[in-house]
């Protein structure tokens, strides 16, 4: 009955509380009250064979002997044996080399105490830690003893990796939460960045931002070696140069989390080595793939403390969640790079179409005028002279009509004059279009410089359609400007279309190209129009929230 209240009281006390160190030392109080015992202390001895004191009571001077010392040695009989698998169950140790190790170093009095019971803390399958308990005089204990020892074990074994268990969902929870937060700002990151080497020093400083790894690292792979791209090191680590090279035949753990795309964790030692590589010196260090698009090698990120401690598998997948998190974002930004290098192509195409369709022709028609006129002055004819004359003015009248639309290809290759607003800008180059431009601005607030070159761009192209195609010269030019977007309208005064086809099935280039520029910043594009009532062409453009409205006319 004794034995059966000693279980009932440890079990109620190991449930009382979901802090491991409080909770350990009142089981250790309450079971050596039962038993009649005068002193216990718990380790808990992690996968490296690291142990720490958790719980500790009437502890005798010589073992608190310079805060504790005695107890941090890792060398006595009872670790020994834990370490190497040979205590299996419950035991008694003959004698406790750190009480003899105090009594012959004369650390204190040990409180006649020379021997202790030694248990295995266990949790199922897995071992956790040892449990030792002792009294003065008392330097054997008996078989029930020893069993009643064991069956308390295994309730402190168990609730100790309940409490681990539910301290590693806690910092799951959290850990998660933190990824929600750095993927919007990475999100954020990608749409400002102009290059994708950009990014990946942007995601290591999100990294240090929004986790507590002090150290976090982007590895590139090429050919057999990881080279180091960006790097981000806190707590006065200092700064460290990118484009070190690290071969991965060195670094085995890190090869693992390439090829099996699974987080990795470091052995102390793999950690160390890796301040030979450029990094700070690091006493763990854990490493997780970016995987690349297509059958391109995948890159490393690295995350890493300046302190030892265990490998959580709840920091392992929202590594591995981060390196998806980035891999997505720089496929996003090369792609976002490809759409550029493709807008600037199809700029230039098309202005070549431009030259070839309007300058080319014109300077060609000049020269064979020119080719005309000199034939002419040849014959001594008044006649001849007459049409000499005439082609001459020819030659001055397609001269002028060529720098016009010169001027016009250089207009939109070098948008000057945006210093003073997208729609004075505007305004200007129609006048230079010989158009009549009445301008309406509803809301002041700074543009985004990308927002402003696409509404230039796309401002450039409806008033090219105006001056061509509407058959009038009078142009609206409206911009309206809340917290939300920019919306451009330009409308002209001409005849219009009964039935203008949608967008989709219009064979013009230029509002093709307008649309794309539009949606590229993830806006939209419509044209509308009617019969005797001119044609508008509205582009509106999302915008980060801030500014402030007012309203001006001219």
């Amino acid at each position: 009955m004794h034995e059966l209240l000693t279980l009932k009281t440890i079990a109620e006390t190991l449930n009382q509380s979901n802090e491991l160190e409080p909770m350990l030392n009142t089981a250790l109080a309450k079971l050596l009250e039962l038993t009649g015992l005068t002193t216990g202390w718990i380790f808990i001895v992690d996968g490296a064979a690291r142990h720490e004191s958790a719980a500790e009571y009437g502890l005798p001077p010589a073992l608190l002997y310079n805060d504790r010392e005695p107890m941090a040695c890792s060398r006595c009989w009872c670790l020994d044996r834990y370490k190497d698998g040979r205590l299996k169950n419950a035991v008694n140790i003959l004698g406790c080399k750190r009480l003899e190790d105090a009594a012959e170093l004369r650390w204190g009095d040990t409180n006649g105490i020379t021997h202790h019971a030694t248990v295995p803390l266990w949790s199922g399958e897995r071992r956790i830690g040892l449990l030792n308990v002792a009294a003065p005089g008392k330097n054997r204990f008996s078989d029930g003893e020893l069993a009643l020892l064991q069956a308390v074990a295994f309730q402190i074994g168990g609730a100790i990796e309940r409490m681990r268990l539910y301290a590693e969902e806690q910092r799951r929870a959290d850990r998660f939460a933190r990824l929600g937060e750095f993927s919007r700002a990475l999100g954020a990151a990608a749409s400002a960045v102009q290059a994708p080497r950009e990014l990946a020093d942007r995601a290591t400083a999100l990294i240090g931002e929004h986790f507590d790894w002090p150290v976090a690292a982007v590895f590139d792979r090429v050919g057999s070696d990881l080279v180091l791209r960006a790097v981000h090191a806190a707590g006065g680590s200092g700064s460290v140069a990118a484009g070190l090279r690290l071969p991965l035949k060195q670094a085995g753990w890190l090869e693992e989390a390439v090829r099996d795309r699974h987080y990795c964790a470091a052995t102390p030692a793999e950690a160390a080595a890796l301040a030979d590589r450029g990094l700070p010196p690091l006493a763990s260090a854990m490493a997780a793939s970016i995987p690349a698009a297509g059958s391109g090698p995948a890159s490393i990120l690295l995350v890493g403390e300046f302190k030892a401690g265990d490998a959580h598998r709840a920091d392992g997948e929202v590594l591995e969640a981060l390196g998806e998190h980035i891999a997505a974002a720089l496929e996003s930004a090369r792609h976002a790079e490809n759409r550029r290098e493709l807008a600037r192509l199809e700029e230039r195409n098309r202005l070549a179409r431009d030259l070839h369709d309007s300058v080319s022709q014109m300077l060609f028609s000049l020269s064979m005028t020119a080719k005309g006129a000199e034939s002419m002055l040849r014959v001594p004819d008044p006649e001849a002279a007459r049409h000499a004359v005439n082609a001459v003015r020819d030659m001055q009248s397609l001269a002028q009509r060529a720098l016009k639309e010169m001027r016009s290809l250089i207009m939109q290759l070098r948008p000057a004059g945006l210093e003073a607003g997208i729609v004075t800008a505007l305004k200007d180059y129609g006048e230079k279009l010989e158009l009549r431009v009445r301008t309406q601005v509803a809301g002041v607030r700074e543009l985004p410089r990308a927002v402003e070159e696409a509404l230039w761009r796309i401002g450039q192209e409806a008033l090219n359609n105006v001056s061509k195609h509407a058959g009038t010269g009078e142009a609206e030019i409206a911009l309206q400007l809340t917290l939300d977007q920019a919306v451009l309208r330009i409308t002209d005064r001409g005849p219009g279309l009964a039935k203008p086809a949608p967008l989709t099935q219009q064979q013009s280039y230029g509002l093709l190209t307008m649309q794309e520029r539009a949606e590229s910043l993830g806006g939209t594009l419509s044209v509308t129009s009617g019969s005797g009532q001119g044609t508008a062409i509205e582009a509106a453009i999302p915008l980060p929230e801030t500014g402030q409205q007012e309203v001006s006319d001219s």
